[in-house]
């Protein structure tokens, strides 16, 4: 499906074509506050973080859920990184 998101590597908006299934997601059913990490999600080499509100997904290059040990608080550290 075509979401859009922000690209905080090229500082913009774009819309892609995502999947969010099983195999690529991981959702935080723990998440309470809308600034708690919703949502991960591995996309064509890169990571979209997800926040439980509704902003638009932050698309980070080069970096997995693996690479994060699936940790929403790691995510979020990443996600700070571009404000």
């Amino acid at each position: 499906m075509e979401i859009t998101v922000y690209n905080p590597q090229k500082g913009r908006y774009e819309t892609i074509d995502a999947e969010f299934t099983s195999e690529n997601t991981t959702w935080f059913d723990s998440a309470s506050d809308i600034r708690d990490i919703y949502m991960i999600t591995d996309w064509k080499g890169g990571l979209l973080i997800s926040e439980l509100n509704y902003t638009y997904p932050f698309l980070i290059y080069d970096v997995s859920r693996a690479d994060i040990s699936f940790d929403p608080k790691r995510a979020r550290t990443i996600r700070d990184q571009y404000e």
